[in-house]
């Protein structure tokens, strides 16, 4: 069970990680409006350099979803801190480790209980040749 201590400097140490956050996705947002871009569109000449455009473009909307689903997590996190659930397993109900919570401020399953999850929640096998 984590102390008030640890849980008011995890709660910092999220609301930190949300100000980060929410700064990256601004940031990434005011990239993708920046002048190249419409520059870089107006120069592609062939298949290949639209390729090349909309992969540019595929990522920077990519990185976006990546920041915002870091906020979900964050918020969750602090929904779970204040109803008392924070560093709890949602699975089995045990402690989370707190080196475990150092490393993973977000985290919602003890480690077992997350490779479990992983293993479940694969994507699908890729087969090569």
């Amino acid at each position: 069970m984590l102390t008030e201590s640890q849980l008011l400097e995890f709660k910092m140490q999220l609301k930190d990680r949300f100000s980060d956050v929410r700064e990256e996705i601004r940031q990434e947002l005011l990239r993708s409006d920046d002048q190249h871009f419409i520059d870089l569109a107006g120069q592609v000449h062939d298949l290949e350099e639209e390729s090349v455009a909309d992969l540019l473009v595929d990522l920077n909307l990519a990185m976006i979803d990546m920041h915002i689903e870091e906020i979900r997590d964050i918020d969750a996190s602090l929904i779970r801190i204040a109803q008392g659930g924070y560093g709890v397993c949602i699975d089995c109900g045990i402690d989370i480790a707190v080196k475990r919570l150092h490393a993973y401020l977000t985290a919602k399953r003890c480690t077992p209980c997350q490779s479990v999850y992983e293993r479940n929640h694969a994507g699908p096998e890729v087969h090569s040749l």
